[in-house]
């Protein structure tokens, strides 16, 4: 009887155990570069954006915005692309990360700073992958905080292309290079 007793802890305990572990793998926190937009880019493309220069801010109703971009990008915007009419070369990446506007309330004056993120938008130059695209592709994610995960929006990577076409003639990219 003690036997079958210890047997049956046993097995409840290895239950237990494996129960945990799965439950602890649905808690674990996303993995943001495993996501992709169905059909285009995924996250994992633009590794390390978060360590990139910024490239400028900008504000909207409600949301702030910081502009950053790689290497390859801000060396060109150093070099006067687009404005000497040259193109960024394929490589470039820039990411836009969208924050909800919050006012301060340690600043002095009234400042408006960084409340929860929203979203991250990657542009990525790369004229033979994304011919269709006008030389760039495009991935925009949505963030979730109450799940702490990043949702594609969209689909494909030409989701950006009809709205940067006001931009053709600075290589479809908005955001200008300010002077440091």
């Amino acid at each position: 009887m003690k036997s079958r007793k210890l047997m049956f802890t046993s097995k409840t305990a290895s239950s237990v155990a494996v129960l945990a572990a799965l439950g602890g793998i649905a808690l674990a926190a996303q993995d943001k570069y495993a996501v992709q937009v169905p059909d285009g880019l995924p996250f994992s493309e633009f590794r390390g954006y978060e360590g990139w220069q910024t490239v400028a801010v900008s504000q909207t109703e409600g949301v702030l915005a910081v502009i950053v971009a790689n290497p390859v990008m801000i060396d060109a915007y150093r070099a006067g692309v687009p404005g000497n009419g040259a193109h960024f070369p394929d490589g470039s990446k820039i990411a836009k990360i969208h924050w909800t506007a919050t006012k301060s309330s340690d600043a002095p004056a009234p400042t408006m700073v960084p409340g929860n993120l929203k979203d991250v938008i990657f542009i990525e130059k790369d004229s033979k992958r994304f011919a269709d695209g006008k030389g760039w592709g495009y991935a925009p994610f949505n963030y979730d905080p109450a799940s702490d995960t990043f949702v594609p929006q969209g689909s494909g990577t030409n989701c950006g292309v009809a709205c940067h076409n006001i931009a053709a003639a600075k290589d479809y990219i908005f955001t200008a290079y300010g002077k440091r």
